[in-house]
């Protein structure tokens, strides 16, 4: 399959309608394309072969919906095997725009030493469209939170839009990663530092999606609060 050094991870499940305007958005770029998608019932998989015409699309089927996290570290593994340069994850609701994804390409393009770039909301010209007040909140200070009890210097690190060298990725220790929701980035900008990664936020304007049904939910905040404040306790205690 592989046609080019890049490839766009998508995790889906029921995102036929979003998809429908994604993926030519994304095949105009020199990427190529791996869908997880966890046994959607909404045409999905239909949708991606319709749009797979040059074979630069390949689809990983998964039994059940099994997790965010899970679905990204098989992604991962399948494009490590094929040997790509550039792992890029994105999510398929369309609130990652392509035009951010350039624009964050570019960045690590034209600087070597970065191993990992994270499309930012929470950095001078990053923003949110169309968010509650109250999810905008609950954001903010996840991120404020996890920035403080883990004393990582990175602005938005629940972000999902981001672009790996697989270097880095072959260098982190990927089976530790346990975490399903959206603390899964945490628990990887986490891991990524520990091996030493150069990061670099990049301002994105992130959109809320107007098609499909949203996976957010209290067990994914849950499950994200009870594990960064495990790590960061973790922190302290090696500390003392």
């Amino acid at each position: 399959m592989k046609q080019h050094k890049s490839i766009v991870v998508i995790p889906t499940y029921n995102e036929s309608e979003s998809l429908e305007k994604l993926l030519p958005q994304l095949l105009a770029l020199d990427v190529d394309i791996l869908i997880v998608d966890d046994s959607s019932s909404d045409g999905t998989v239909e949708v991606v072969k319709k749009h797979n015409q040059s074979d630069r699309i390949s689809i990983l089927s998964r039994p059940a919906k099994l997790g965010l996290g899970s679905a990204y570290l098989a992604g991962f593994a399948r494009c490590l095997e094929l040997g790509y340069d550039e792992i890029i994850q994105m999510d398929a609701d369309g609130s990652h725009q392509v035009k951010d994804l350039i624009k964050m390409h570019k960045v690590m393009s034209n600087n070597t030493a970065i191993d990992l770039v994270i499309g930012s909301r929470w950095v001078s010209g990053g923003k949110v469209e169309n968010w509650a007040k109250r999810r905008e909140l609950l954001s903010r200070t996840a991120n404020k939170y996890s920035k403080w009890i883990l004393a990582i210097k990175v602005n938005d690190m629940t972000a999902g839009f981001r672009i790996y060298r697989s270097a880095l990725l072959q260098k982190m220790n990927l089976k530790s990663i346990e975490t399903q929701g959206y603390g899964f980035q945490i628990e990887m900008t986490r891991e990524a530092l520990r091996v030493g990664a150069a990061i670099k936020e990049v301002p994105i304007t992130f959109i809320e999606r107007t098609m499909g049904k949203s996976k957010m939910s209290n067990k994914i905040v849950r499950e994200a609060i009870v594990n960064v404040t495990k790590w960061g306790l973790i922190r302290f205690w090696s500390r003392s």
